[in-house]
């Protein structure tokens, strides 16, 4: 048996979790706006360190094939010759839905909102999980454009 701290089960045991819940890294990402005007932020627990990470239906492959099918890239851009990709982040809740898309490092305007568009519009994923029990996750990933 692996000896933890105390403090890890003592706070596993007031928050009726598992201390492999406790100890997962976790981040904090702002979803918005209080009524009063202040950053309203949720703490989420990266994609990394989660014991089962979320998935998309039909795993990576039907990910990339989703996003292949579902990109409109932005015809001004294309002829500009504009390319990249566009590295973005959202949050798989525990109950697979997707939210909270914002762009990490964009490339152009246009093709940052088609971006988030396509990643907002995605069917629920199977959800992240730690100990058995559903967290909500942070997942980054890439939008390409080329040509």
């Amino acid at each position: 048996m692996t000896r933890r701290p105390l403090a890890i089960l003592a706070l596993g045991a007031i928050l009726s979790v598992s201390p492999a819940v406790i100890r997962a890294q976790r981040c904090r990402v702002a979803v918005g706006m209080t009524a009063d005007g202040a950053t309203a932020y949720m703490d989420v627990f990266e994609y990394d360190y989660v014991e089962d990470k979320p998935s998309f239906p039909g795993g990576e492959c039907r990910l990339v094939s989703y996003i292949n099918d579902n990109r409109r890239y932005p015809a001004e851009a294309y002829r500009a010759g504009v390319e990249g990709r566009v590295l973005c982040s959202f949050i798989v809740n525990t109950d697979g839905k997707v939210s909270n898309v914002t762009v990490l490092r964009g490339v152009e305007p246009s093709l940052n909102k088609e971006a988030v568009r396509i990643l907002s519009r995605m069917p629920q994923w199977s959800p992240g999980r730690i100990g058995g029990q559903s967290v909500p996750v942070r997942v980054v990933w890439a939008v390409p454009f080329r040509r």
